[in-house]
């Protein structure tokens, strides 16, 4: 799927734009899926913590700031399982990745209009840990995005940096993972518009943030997490539940034993 020279943009600037990678027919369906979740399962609520939002928003846009949010798509919507399994969708994430992809997420991110929730500068390792940096986040455009919706921004080459440290506590309490505001600023990044039906992939150390949604239609995007079958994770986000294979195979490790059938309320594993 991806040539020499798309492989090497993404290992030198930790991010990828790849257009045109689902069919009109999908796209629809992935669209009408998504606004019935919105209505029947999806939460609202003011979004991401933290003083960030003091230094992204005024005082009246931050009152109003929305974020709708849901988690694994896939398990409610047969659309949305044929996006996290889409085959162009996991051999371009396993060939970021040594050639095998695990499927470890979805996640929806919908800017209401008007006063979309932004979204600061951060690493999303801050909310899934592993073990290396073998993940790729796959950002699913089901909207056109441009300046005034809020299109994914990068800060190139950040990738190399590894993890860094992060605001997880404002005035002794608890708030969103998110880098200091005085170091980090959205205009110091690259923006990368999409047209729908599009994905842009980035390296899970790789910064970035989005503007506020000023339109008058919301903003719908979905991220897919792949992460490399040896990549362990260490805390977060799904930590400890295996993921579909996507791409490749998964190797056993010395000792490894096969995946559990019981359910978590059971004291002993179910028969063979």
């Amino acid at each position: 799927m991806l040539t020499d020279q798309q492989i090497a943009s993404y290992q030198e600037n930790g991010f990828l734009h790849v257009p045109g990678v689902f069919s009109p027919d999908h796209l629809e369906a992935m669209r009408q899926d998504l606004d019935w979740m919105i209505e029947t399962w999806a939460d609202r609520g003011p979004g991401w913590s933290g003083p960030w939002r003091q230094a992204y928003m005024d005082e009246e846009t931050e009152a109003s700031s929305q974020l709708i949010l849901m988690h694994d798509l896939h398990f409610y919507a047969d659309s949305w399982m044929r996006c996290v399994t889409h085959e162009k969708v996991a051999r371009v994430a396993a060939d970021l990745m040594g050639g095998a992809a695990e499927l470890h997420h979805s996640t929806m991110h919908v800017k209401p209009p008007e006063t979309g929730h932004p979204f600061p500068m951060h690493q999303d390792m801050a909310f899934y840990e592993h073990a290396d940096d073998r993940y790729v986040d796959v950002l699913v455009h089901l909207d056109d995005t441009r300046h005034e919706n809020g299109e994914i921004r990068f800060i190139p080459g950040s990738h190399t940096q590894g993890y860094l440290p992060h605001v997880t506590e404002s005035e002794g309490e608890p708030c969103s993972p998110h880098l200091p505001t005085d170091r980090y600023r959205l205009e110091d990044t690259v923006a990368v518009p999409a047209r729908a039906g599009d994905i842009v992939l980035f390296n899970v150390n790789t910064i970035h943030g989005s503007h506020i949604n000023q339109t008058d239609a919301m903003r719908r995007m979905v991220r897919v997490g792949y992460r490399h079958p040896d990549n362990a994770q260490l805390s977060g986000q799904s930590v400890e539940r295996p993921g579909l294979m996507v791409w490749g195979r998964r190797q056993r490790r010395d000792g490894q034993a096969l995946f559990t059938t019981a359910g978590p309320a059971e004291a002993t594993p179910a028969s063979a």
